[in-house]
């Protein structure tokens, strides 16, 4: 018997690659077969992304390539930007279903129905729930993600997330737990916690009364533990943080828990006050900066990385140069640089003194040429040493055979050999820069 063939696709973030691979168990579950996304498939499932104009584009395009492979296929629309737009995407006769936020989980039964399925996940009226959605694993063999939280209450005047993801939905602990035991019995020894806004985990619950009346208190640091107490996990990484959840409490529980790896993805946005005011960041540059202290008090040698957002309405030079200044006084080990873009129904897209194109490239190229210095610099305190590598997958470069890794930096390490040390943590002697993403290193 033929088996209906599914091919899935995901755009942007993480918490979107989790999704993607929980909906293909859904399906399979129900007798369809997986399937590359080319041609060939009667089903294409394509979870959407709105982060920025160049997201809708390409969640677009996908939809439209998808119809283009077979006609006669189902095409479904998943995800931020089905969910932001789907007044838009209802006109679009290449898409045949479309499915918003929260309703992931009922997939299979919304194409077998062929019905569109989109609620408005921003009504305060009604109490939405964590989506409850499950995966054994991720195409890495070593690494996996689980989704702990959904959706983001800062309404940032440059983001659409929180109209594409609705308020707050943390997961319950016990149900993070069995996912975690799942995933031990497949052999994982590195979990990464994921959410959009991954810092207000918990923050549902003690809006909530439990049993008894008493006020649950979940927080962030409660699932690092917990994940931490099991002796399988060998590491546990963390999603993109908020500064202003690094307080010296927060470190020193993070310090007792020997599999926590010491990479901070702080979120920056600007490292000037004026700006990060007109974005509603709710820290200041000189907070940031203490919160970056207390981390190298706690993890001398943690990498921390960031976000940088170049051109934001209204930034004058004199406001890129102290956004500069602050980036260097931090030395990061590495910069995700982006240039800002309008985005519709946003606050910042109708702002005045929009900042010319020329502009953002001009101030773009600074701050990537800083980010190569300063990730260089990093990588380079950690030659000439001794240091644990979990090891991943066999990778070629000029012609030369590799198998690669991450320290508990992230820090991407190669070893010449043709022998498999896939999910296995070696300690090896780190030699050299193969180039300006990869140590190489000896056993």
């Amino acid at each position: 018997m033929n088996l209906t063939k599914v091919a899935l696709h995901s755009l942007g973030c993480k918490v979107n690659a989790y999704e993607t691979e929980a909906m293909a168990k859904m399906f399979e579950e129900h007798g369809y077969e997986i399937v590359p996304f080319r041609e060939g498939a009667d089903i294409y499932i394509i979870n959407t992304c709105t982060v920025t104009n160049i997201a809708d584009r390409k969640s677009r395009q996908m939809l439209h390539k998808a119809k283009k492979m077979n006609q006669d296929a189902l095409v479904v629309a998943v995800g931020c930007y089905a969910q932001a737009f789907c007044d838009t995407l209802e006109k679009d006769e290449a898409i045949d279903i479309i499915v918003g936020n929260d309703r992931k989980k009922d997939i299979v039964a919304i194409v077998e129905q062929r019905v569109n399925d989109v609620i408005d996940i921003n009504d305060t009226g009604v109490r939405h729930e964590f989506e409850e959605l499950k995966i054994d694993g991720m195409e890495e063999k070593t690494r996996t993600y689980i989704k702990i939280q959904d959706g983001c209450n800062q309404f940032c005047t440059y983001c659409i997330i929180p109209y594409a993801r609705g308020r707050v939905r943390s997961r319950e602990l016990q149900n993070i737990l069995s996912e975690v035991d799942r995933l031990i019995e497949k052999g994982y020894q590195e979990i990464v916690l994921t959410g959009i806004h991954l810092s207000s985990y918990g923050i549902d619950f003690r809006n909530e009364k439990g049993q008894g009346e008493q006020v649950r208190s979940v927080s962030l640091i409660d699932v690092i533990k917990q994940i931490g107490g099991k002796k399988e996990i060998k590491r546990i990484r963390l999603g993109s943080l908020e500064p202003r959840i690094i307080t010296r409490e927060f470190l020193e529980e993070l310090k007792r828990v020997e599999a926590f790896c010491p990479h901070f993805h702080l979120s920056l946005q600007s490292g000037c006050d004026a700006t990060l005011k007109r974005m509603n960041r709710r820290y200041t540059a000189e907070e940031y900066k203490e919160g970056c202290r207390l981390i190298r008090e706690y993890f001398k040698e943690a990498a921390i990385t960031t976000d940088v957002i170049v051109g934001f309405p209204g930034e004058t030079q004199e406001e890129f140069e102290e956004c500069k200044k602050l980036l260097m006084e931090v030395n990061f080990a590495k910069m995700h640089i982006f240039k800002y873009s309008k985005r519709e129904g946003t606050k910042a897209a109708v702002m005045a003194h929009q900042v010319e194109d020329s502009v953002k490239a001009a101030r773009s190229s600074q701050l990537l040429q800083l980010d190569e210095k300063l990730r260089r610099n990093y990588m380079e305190k950690f030659l000439n040493r001794r240091i644990n590598v979990l090891f991943e997958e066999r990778i070629e470069i000029k012609g030369e055979t590799f198998f690669v890794g991450h320290t508990r930096e992230y820090l991407k390490v190669a070893v010449k050999t043709e022998e498999n040390l896939a999910n296995r943590i070696i300690q090896v002697e780190t030699r050299e820069l193969l180039n300006n993403e990869i140590i190489l290193a000896i056993f």
